[in-house]
């Protein structure tokens, strides 16, 4: 007997699962932590000198003007710094370039230990500020060499956190060592920390494709999105933009408000105070915790008018006014009486700092393409440094003058708002500014 066939139609066998692919490595991160450690030192080293000013002055009998001359240095420094350093890096490769450049700040401000007189100390700092002006130009190289776009932003506000750590570090560190071992062994201790890095740096960065950390899955992953072709964008290309006006200039008025509270906030607490070495820690501590704060909420607040569907010059403009207006008390603060209602407004002020130059920066990526980005924010940041070669001088005169932080406080007070209002008058749509782009490159 025949069996007939069985009609019955079969199930399909269930899909089987694509085998994983090889894991991505993570050895990028290593280099990111190696580039947050360095900016970490970058701005130990840059704040000793404002840490130890009363006690500087006690020792070597400096004058406000003396002072103000060897912050003046270092500001030239770092403005000429700004012009140099990214060129030379591009030249050396990042590992040398980077390496170079720690050695030569590290050198520097462990040669303060040996300095005795103004002239001393301004070469000494001269020498700091060339140096330090290569870190933000090499650190960003270092991502752009190792991270895919996708993960650069992140990667770039990981080790930016690190200038940050070391403001908040440094009151911790520089008094514990001036006050059991002297003030030479604050700057050689704190000189040395970058001497460390190096030996962790030369052995540890590479090029991803030869590195032997590096596998194929994770090469794959940081070669995964192509970038934009190079461009060398003139500064003469800029110039006859309002939009980069607006940008430089904002940068030129308030920049030097930061500069101003990391030189001489120390000597206000201890001029106002009598906050000496024993005790600046947790009031400097304080002021840079909540700037941190600002630096977030300034920030998170464009985005929330954004996202509620304002536009773009409204969102920005809107928490550039917030921000300006949140620094206006600082003009009180060399009056109050309370160390901490003192320390509250100049933390307020820090912060609404922080808060307004994220928005100054992502100000210019609304202006202007991806391309032309870099040389735009070089631009700018050589304004500032102009700007607090400026602020030096003004403050060492302002103080040698009147012995008070009264004028002082309210230059500081007073610039974001003049510098909005400059802001809005030459961009009152903050529309993108009309460039050409270089041939073979891509508009973003």
């Amino acid at each position: 007997m025949t069996t007939a066939p069985d009609r019955t139609p079969s199930r399909p066998e269930p899909a089987r699962p694509a085998p994983p692919g090889p894991r991505v490595g993570h050895y990028r991160w290593v280099i990111c932590a190696l580039v947050f450690f360095a900016t970490t030192v970058n701005y130990i080293d840059r704040q000793v000198i404002g840490i130890l000013k009363p006690t500087l002055q006690q020792h070597l009998g400096w004058s406000e003007v003396d002072y103000a001359d060897i912050v003046f240095a270092f500001q030239l420094a770092y403005a000429i710094g700004l012009l140099i350093t990214g060129r030379l890096i591009d030249r050396l490769g990042t590992k040398l370039g980077y390496a170079l450049a720690l050695f030569v700040w590290s050198l520097a401000a462990m040669g303060h230990a040996a300095a005795r007189s103004v002239v001393g100390f301004s070469v000494a700092r001269f020498t700091l500020g060339l140096g330090e002006a290569a870190n933000f130009p090499a650190a960003i190289k270092s991502v752009a060499e190792w991270f895919p776009r996708r993960e650069r932003a992140f990667a770039t506000g990981l080790f930016n956190s690190g200038s940050n750590v070391g403001a908040i570090l440094a009151p911790l560190l520089v008094p514990w060592i001036t006050l059991r071992y002297g003030w030479q062994a604050a700057f050689l201790v704190t000189g040395g920390i970058g001497l460390v890095w190096l030996l962790f740096w030369w052995p540890l960065y590479g090029s991803p494709e030869r590195h032997p950390r590096v596998g194929a899955a994770e090469l794959a992953h940081i070669r995964s999105e192509p970038d934009e072709p190079g461009v060398r964008l003139r500064w003469r290309d800029l110039v006859t933009h309002r939009q980069t006006w607006a940008f430089a200039i904002a940068k030129f008025m308030t920049d030097p408000i930061w500069w101003l509270y990391l030189y001489w906030v120390p000597d206000f607490l201890n001029r106002n105070h009598g906050i000496d070495l024993q005790h600046i820690g947790p009031p400097l501590v304080t002021i840079y915790l909540v700037a941190d704060l600002g630096s977030i909420g300034g920030g998170y607040l464009s985005s929330w008018l954004l996202k509620r569907g304002w536009n773009v010059n409204a969102a920005r403009k809107t928490a550039m006014l917030t921000c300006a207006v949140a620094v206006v008390p600082i003009i009180l603060a060399s009056r109050v009486s309370s160390l901490w209602t003192a320390v509250a407004i100049v933390s307020l002020a820090a912060a609404a700092h922080q808060g307004w130059s994220a928005n100054v920066f992502t100000m210019a990526t609304d202006m202007f393409p991806r391309w032309a980005i870099g040389t735009v924010v070089g631009f700018g940041g050589m304004a500032g440094a102009i700007g607090g070669m400026l602020i030096a001088k003004i403050t060492g005169f302002l103080l040698q003058t009147t012995g008070s932080y009264l004028v002082v406080f309210g230059i500081a007070g007073s610039a974001y708002l003049i510098a909005l209002a400059i802001v809005h008058a030459l961009v009152p749509h903050m529309e993108p500014a009309r460039l050409a782009a270089p041939a073979g490159t891509t508009r973003g």
